[in-house]
């Protein structure tokens, strides 16, 4: 743990709310939350969004992956013939090109998500799992109407700057008969996710001050409100004129889901009246292609001083019996709509081709130097999640507000009614990290705007008693649990007898088996359930729970959500443990082999149908990578250290086991170390490795570390003594083969780039020291390595203002042997950064990660905030926008706060050990040994004399 007085205290890159906003309006704004906090990420309205450039691969590169690329493309028409998305579709380009313009998306976790970018747009809509529409829905705004009396001072204005490009070239009887008189010069935006404040200074009226403050329920710890869709938007009205001042607010919203769905037919608008002053409006969607249908609500407060009406239905084209010129003409004349609209009922179905939207308006006299609090609020309630392969659930907030469409009502009432408590609890979880003096400024805002990808990163969170209502029997944890810890039934060892070891039922038919033993809780009937939860790799490439990725991504819900990050884990641990032998096709060669097998852990839990149809990448075939089964034993150590949670380890224990077992094929030579196999068989999957990898030794030495201490505190004493040998000859070979008296050499082969140095070369230490064990290494080998990346890697990098590139060879040049080597890896750049500060050098660490930030967040970066991408070359263009490694960075904050568990963790001697002979290491020469001791963690004790 790194204390106050030895924390790099970093120069500090510094954007005090002062330079954005003037004094006198941010004290006028000093109440009830709504000037925006000291630490922020800030833009002026007025700023470009400049269009963001892809990466572009090489001609030497287009070569090599020429036989891929076809048959990826054959793949991607394959599932498109079939209705659905390939997981990896480089071919198929949005109509809208992506742009530096997002901002904080809306709603809690899992519930389908909409953002909204820093101007004011709604985009990036993913209500539909495994879609993302990034198109702005420009009819969605919030507009403002003022008038004074005497009637000499007059404002009507979107509050967006400018027109744009979608809106139209003349002025019609569509929203570009919008007054769009915001120039944003004088509004800025600031971002500290889950909240972000626009600041209205004196536009579109110089004696109007105006605060827009914008809440979701992304609360940790807290598990029902975080999954809630739903958004708060809270005005703050300060009049610093001579008169007194009416002011509406508008709120408008397309019934749509992004994309062209406004245009399908069959939308109903509704008015509402609820309780305690919430009214508004639903907007009833009717989805297309089979998918379950969303209701939107739009509302707002009336309180004493607050008047609401409504316009439920108006058109987007000049055939609209109301149209939005219409509605605008209204708003500017009379300031709100008629009382006898919420007496109008469900509007007339619309037809295809036709756009119908809603409007809430609330008006609110404002006295001369006085204030006035305004509060809208939006759901999105979509309680269904229909994967294309048919499989449906319930999402996890419908274990609160039901299924039922009118749902929608009850998520605006509780926001406009809790807002005030979320508040609190944010504030309380991000104030102390705020607050502290050592840490640079830039990290603090940072660090908490990264987690948008939880919210934005097409996650999906279901209720526990839908799986079973589903009858899932892949998904089920109630099919998993034997009271007595693991011990095996008669039916269960039948059905396992009817299977032979490729997963193929006797009949000769492929199938999926689950041969996990039993040895699994029911968790669906506790009290504390919190449901299963899937995040994507990235929404470009969509496939659920990367494992690979999650490696880095974990610490976030670690400290935020453990519960959630402790139900992944386990669902793994079920994957490790069964085999699904339907055959697969592999785009890398062409060969073919089963979708998944036993003791391999799986790259992804699938696309179309997951949990039950895993492995959806299909480019090499991933039984054979060498980083995914030290990474599940490496995870859930870290986990179980870090939980305490000592039934959570024996529930996972024997996929632990199964999965060190697995890998031991992988030992060529008979040293204990694993070989990689001459393909690109890890994450960086155009790199190929040949030999023995820094990479996937690294981690295996950590592995066989954290499998021993497990081992140890479970009570399984003999598997920890296999585990020490192993490991002490693991890492003696590892050192002898790759040890350059610098750093760690790539790899063992003789290829061009075997002494290249990687900046991830040292994950496996990462994770070895945020779990409270010991270092596998000396510690002068590893500040050596560590020392030998930052000179290299990152500030031969564009002085250290871009991050670290994946390979850099030793004479200072780049390593350009592949796509991958050659780049900039945002979630690798933090986790090196961790790994520095946990070795005692945070000057290195902060300057490292600061170049990530510098970039990809900065003014003067490229435009990748809130959509941080996997990666970028180093002229800045970027690799998969939206992306799940960046989410490391909280592998800095565990770094800097390790929990007490950690420290207080069973330490673990690996010199301490009973020497065995090379045959009596092998797992396989000890697994019936090793099971038979597995009998015995029924026993409350753990005592075992077997």
């Amino acid at each position: 743990m790194v204390g106050p007085s030895t924390l790099f205290h970093r120069r500090k890159h510094s954007w005090p709310p002062e330079e954005f906003i003037t004094k006198t309006t941010l004290q006028l704004l000093d109440f009830d939350s709504a000037a925006p906090p000291p630490h922020a990420w800030r833009r002026r309205l007025n700023c470009h969004a400049n269009i963001l450039k892809e990466f572009t691969i090489t001609f030497r590169e287009a070569i090599k992956m020429v036989r891929l690329g076809i048959r990826l493309w054959s793949y991607v028409r394959e599932e498109a013939s079939h209705g659905r998305k390939a997981p990896i579709d480089p071919f198929t380009k949005e109509n809208c090109k992506p742009s530096a313009s997002q901002g904080v998306p809306l709603g809690g976790m899992g519930s389908g998500s909409i953002s909204r970018g820093f101007r004011g747009e709604f985009k990036q809509w993913q209500i539909t799992p495994g879609t993302c529409d990034p198109s702005p829905m420009m009819s969605n705004q919030f507009s403002i109407f003022i008038s004074r009396e005497g009637g000499h001072k007059k404002y009507a204005s979107v509050l967006a700057p400018g027109q744009h490009g979608s809106l139209g070239k003349t002025r019609d009887k569509g929203i570009s008969s919008w007054g769009w008189n915001l120039n944003g010069q004088h509004s800025t935006y600031h971002a500290l996710f889950p909240r972000a404040w626009t600041v209205y200074d004196g536009e579109p009226d110089p004696e109007l001050k105006i605060s827009c403050r914008q809440i979701s329920p992304f609360i940790p710890n807290n598990y029902r409100d975080s999954s809630l869709p739903a958004a708060v938007f809270v005005y703050t009205l300060v009049n610093t004129g001579k008169e007194r001042a009416k002011v509406s607010l508008l709120f408008t919203w397309a019934n749509s889901i992004g994309g062209t769905s406004h245009m399908l037919g069959g939308h109903v608008n509704e008015p509402f009246v609820g309780e305690d002053g919430v009214s508004g409006v639903l907007l009833h969607h009717k989805t297309g292609k089979g998918n379950p249908p969303v209701t939107f609500a739009i509302s707002a407060c009336e309180t004493q001083n607050v008047n609401v009406t409504v316009l439920p239905c108006f058109g987007l084209s000049e055939d609209s019996s109301f149209t939005a010129k219409d509605m605008w003409d209204k708003m500017e004349k009379d300031g709100k709509f008629d009382q006898e609209n919420f007496n109008s009922g469900p509007s007339v179905p619309s037809t295809a081709g036709d756009t119908i939207c809603a409007a809430v308006s609330a008006t609110a006299w404002v006295e001369a130097h006085g204030k006035c609090t305004v509060s809208f609020a939006l759901s999105w309630s979509s309680p269904k999640v229909k994967f294309s392969k048919g499989s449906t659930y319930d999402r996890r907030y419908t274990k609160f507000y039901g299924t039922s469409p009118r749902a929608a009502v009850d998520l605006v009432h509780d926001a406009l009614t809790h807002y005030k408590r979320w508040e609190e609890d944010i504030e309380a979880w991000q104030n102390p990290i705020l607050r502290d003096e050592r840490l640079p400024e830039w990290y603090k805002f940072t660090l908490f705007n990264e987690l948008y990808f939880l919210v934005a990163g097409g996650t999906v969170w279901i209720d526990s008693a839908s799986v079973r209502a589903n009858g899932n029997s892949q998904l089920q944890q109630s099919d998993l649990g034997n009271s007595d810890g693991g011990v095996d039934s008669k039916d269960q060892q039948n059905n396992r007898d009817n299977c032979d070891s490729n997963g193929i039922e006797s009949n000769g038919e492929a199938s999926v088996t689950d041969q996990s033993n039993g040895l699994f809780v029911d968790t669906s009937h506790v009290d504390d359930d919190v449901g299963r939860f899937l995040y994507l790799e990235g929404v470009e490439y969509v496939m659920w729970n990367t494992y690979d990725v999650h490696f880095y991504a974990s610490y976030a819900l670690l400290m935020l959500f453990p519960k959630i990050e402790l139900n992944i884990q386990r669902d793994f641990a079920k994957a490790v443990l069964s085999e699904d032998g339907r055959k697969v096709k592999f785009l890398a060669e062409g060969n073919l082999g089963i979708r998944k097998v036993r003791g391999a852990v799986p790259h992804d839990l699938g696309m179309h149908d997951p949990w039950n149809e895993m492995n959806a990448y299909n480019i090499h075939d991933t039984s054979k990578w060498k980083d995914l089964n030290p990474k599940f034993v490496l995870q859930v150590y870290r986990d179980f250290a870090a939980t305490g949670d000592y039934q959570f380890g024996i529930d996972v224990w024997p996929a632990v086991r199964a999965a060190m077992e697995y890998m031991e094929q992988f030992d060529r030579d008979n040293d204990d170390l694993i070989e990689n196999d001459g393909f690109p068989d890890q994450t960086y999957d155009t790199w190929t490795v040949h030999g023995v990898s820094a990479y996937c030794g690294c981690l295996w030495l950590a592995a066989l570390q954290a499998a021993a201490a497990m081992a140890l505190q479970i009570g399984d004493k003999f598997f920890a003594e296999l585990c020490k040998n192993k490991f002490l000859n693991a890492k003696a070979a590892l050192e002898a083969k790759l040890w350059n008296g610098t750093y760690f050499n790539y790899d063992s082969g003789a290829s061009s780039n075997s002494k290249s140095i990687q900046t991830d070369q040292l994950a496996g230490q990462w994770y070895t020291a945020s779990s409270g064990l010991p270092p596998i290494f000396e510690d002068s080998k590893i500040k050596s390595t560590l020392q030998k990346i930052f000179d290299f890697n990152v500030m031969k990098t564009k002085g250290g203002r871009m991050g670290a590139v994946n390979g850099m060879h030793p004479d200072g040049k780049v390593d350009e042997t592949c796509m991958q080597s050659r780049e900039i890896w945002t979630g690798v750049t933090y986790a090196a950064a961790a790994t520095m500060i946990l070795s005692g050098m945070e000057e290195q660490g902060f300057t490292t990660a600061e170049g990530i930030f510098t970039a990809g967040w900065s003014e003067e970066g490229f435009g990748y905030w809130f959509q941080t991408p996997e990666g970028w070359t180093m002229d800045g263009h970027y690799r998969s926008l939206i992306y799940m490694r960046p989410l490391a960075i909280w592998g800095m904050q565990w770094a800097l706060s390790l929990p007490k568990a950690i420290l207080d963790a069973p330490k673990i001697n690996m010199m301490d050990r009973v020497h065995m002979s090379p045959r009596s290491r092998r797992f396989s020469h000890n697994s019936r040994v090793v099971t038979h001791k597995a009998k015995c963690f029924g026993d409350s004790s753990l005592s075992c004399s077997c």
